[in-house]
């Protein structure tokens, strides 16, 4: 008996193990393992995912306005991106940066296989509340929270002539720090000096006004003093009567 117990025992030894099943029986214990890889491309389709990912490089020929680009040790806002060709020598860009601490604008050409570092950045509204006669700041507050924010006036660029009590204005930010403003495409203002119609002129004659911000834009020959239009703050053209 003993010696047929030995046998199995033996035998029972020798036989390879059960293959393990496919399927985790605990799945509480096997999720820990489970690794998630993104999609190709999510980078750049969702910067703000999970993967909090703020910076990824991309090359010269994804290059667009409104980007924010860390170029030699520095931050710039993308202003202008134009496609040239160079004939042999290949296409490249020519852009217009803006330092996001200084203001200043510089002029740069980029091959279109050069790697860019782009820098994510999140957008937040803001309300204007009143320019700082110190500082010269402009202070804005967040509607929800009523937090305060001073963004310096260089940030808003040619723009600034438009910023009007309680504009809501949009602003991108890296790490809470303002890096640039937008204001509304359209916006109304107040005619303060038209010129007289002339006689005979046509629908589409057009003049010169001045406008309550300083601006001079031209506006059909209709428009009169005290009128109230609608400006494209993009090219400060006239877009309607308010």
């Amino acid at each position: 008996m003993r010696l047929l117990l030995a046998k199995r025992i033996s035998a029972a030894l020798r036989s390879p193990a059960p293959a393990s099943s496919s399927i985790p029986r605990n799945p509480t214990t096997s999720s820990r393992h489970i690794k998630f890889h993104a999609p190709r491309g999510a980078l750049l389709d969702s910067p703000w995912s999970a993967t909090q990912l703020r910076r990824a490089r991309f090359s010269g020929a994804d290059v667009r306005p409104g980007n924010v680009i860390e170029r030699k040790g520095k931050i710039f806002e993308v202003i202008k991106a134009q496609h040239t060709s160079q004939g042999r020598g290949g296409a490249i860009i020519q852009v217009e940066l803006r330092d996001v601490d200084s203001g200043s604008k510089v002029n740069e050409r980029l091959r279109t296989d050069e790697p860019v570092q782009k820098i994510y950045v999140q957008e937040k509204s803001f309300t204007y509340l009143y320019t700082d006669d110190e500082t010269g700041n402009i202070v804005l507050m967040e509607p929800k929270t009523y937090s305060q924010l001073e963004v310096p006036r260089h940030l808003f660029g040619e723009s600034l002539v438009y910023l009007q009590d309680d504009m809501e204005v949009t602003v991108q930010l890296y790490d809470e720090r303002p890096l640039s403003v937008k204001i509304p495409h359209r916006v109304t203002c107040t005619v303060t000096e038209a010129a007289d119609s002339l006689r005979g002129s046509g629908p589409t004659a057009y003049k010169k006004v001045l406008l309550d911000n300083g601006l001079t834009v031209q506006v059909p020959a209709h428009i009169l003093a005290g009128d109230k239009i609608v400006i494209n703050t993009t090219d400060n053209s006239y877009a309607s009567r308010a």
